[in-house]
């Protein structure tokens, strides 16, 4: 074959030459569409796998001390409430012009807390006085009448014995004599109801001075400087009858409603444990000081006193506080409360052959390898080291759980 003719089989031809373009550049953007998808796949994978948070069930980790009201007797609720509160209010009707607390502030007893308007009250003793003093005066006149009627009389006695006047004239001024001497009795009754009259203005005068009946901390302020004050209630709501209300904190209790079916656990004088709702960390030892002998019909329980033994300022009045009643305890079984912290056992696991437990950290997990004390202690077990109180750790971690893993937390509940 002439090298012409093999030359013309090798040439391609214009419509080979656009038939190929046509079909190459198709397969070009078939390629790279599947490639975009893949991509796509692989990130949306990567967005709902390493971003969506793995839900787990928490719990904190607790201070050995804690495991003390395992071995309660009984438990309740109840508040705190004080023996000794007061009211503190005027014993008479009057316009306030000085208030003289606020809620907070601790008083003595006999120091003044407010005070009333007393022009009203001072008048009245002024003129109770002035009244006095005109029957001591008349006592004083009626006094030096009856010491110059007896002398006459003593004169008219002695000259009628010698004939001289009539025996008349002598039993006159006897008689007068008498008669002065019992003026003088009742003047001298006059002044001293007079005299009791100054007491009982001075009194009300001192009535316009509201004192605190004993040491204690105001808990409210009930009234204004301006408000009528009254220890009666009139004025269809205008007029106080008190200023303020003062506790003695050293007389803080507590009373807690314990089920008639579980009174019969609960004895004078038995030891107990309080722990207040506002301080669940916090516990204040206690004893039973009397059972109330009154049943609520309505609630089936029975009150019961209880005695806090530690007195702090964080306890007030009204606080929700929780009693567990305690297993008398004989002197030589002191508890001895153990180093470390409690967790539950299902939050214990095995990996690589290891004992380790995870720590919530933020919405993050850290395994941590701990070694977890041979004694138990109902569900929970001691761990020496390793934590620290108040930690949070996942309960039963599932096996796929790793160290990093963003979680969801909820706590355990009880």
């Amino acid at each position: 074959m002439a090298n012409s003719d093999l030359l013309k089989e090798l040439r391609i031809e214009k419509h080979q030459r656009e038939e190929h373009r046509h079909g190459g550049g198709r397969w070009m953007w078939m390629v790279a569409g599947a490639l975009v998808v893949v991509v796509l796949v692989g990130l949306a994978g990567w967005l709902l796998t390493g971003k969506r948070a793995v839900e787990v069930q928490t719990a904190q980790a607790q201070s050995p001390a804690a495991n003390a009201a395992a071995g309660a007797v009984l438990q309740a609720t109840g508040y705190v409430t004080a023996r000794r509160q007061a009211t503190v209010s005027a014993q008479i009707t009057g316009t306030l012009t000085q208030v003289l607390i606020e809620e907070g502030d601790h008083v003595k007893q006999g120091q003044i807390v407010a005070r009333l308007d007393d022009a009203q009250y001072k008048a009245a003793l002024d003129a109770a006085r002035t009244q006095a003093a005109a029957a001591h005066a008349l006592v004083a006149q009626f006094q030096a009448q009856l010491a110059q009627n007896e002398r006459d009389a003593v004169r008219n006695e002695a000259v009628a014995a010698k004939g001289l006047i009539a025996k008349q004239v002598a039993e006159q001024s006897r008689t007068l004599v008498d008669t002065t001497r019992a003026q003088l009795l009742s003047q001298q009754r006059n002044a001293a109801s007079a005299d009791a009259q100054v007491t009982a203005a001075e009194v009300n005068f001192g009535y316009c001075v509201i004192r605190s009946p004993f040491d204690g901390v105001v808990t409210t302020k009930d009234a204004q400087v301006g408000e009528i004050v009254s220890p009666f209630s009139a004025g269809g709501g205008f007029t106080r009858t008190g200023i303020g209300t003062v506790v003695d904190m050293d007389s803080l209790e507590v009373d807690v409603d314990v089920n008639e079916a579980y009174i019969g656990r609960v004895k004078p004088t038995m030891p107990a444990e309080a722990v207040l709702d506002a301080y669940p960390d916090w516990r204040i030892p206690a004893h039973v000081i009397a059972i109330v002998p009154a049943a609520d019909r309505g609630k089936a329980t029975v009150k019961v006193r209880v005695a806090l033994e530690h007195k702090d300022s964080r306890i007030v009045p009204d606080m929700g506080v929780r009693v567990s009643f305690l297993e008398q305890k004989q002197p030589h079984e002191e508890a001895q409360v153990p180093q470390g912290v409690l967790v539950p056992s299902s939050a214990i696991v095995q990996r690589d052959g290891h004992e380790v437990v995870f720590v919530v950290s933020g919405d993050v997990v850290q395994q941590r390898t701990v070694s977890p004390a041979a004694s138990k202690f109902g569900d929970q077990r001691l761990l020496p080291a390793g934590m620290q109180l108040g930690e949070t750790v996942v309960v039963s971690p599932s096996a796929d759980l790793q160290d990093g893993t963003r979680v969801a937390t909820s706590a355990k509940s009880k």
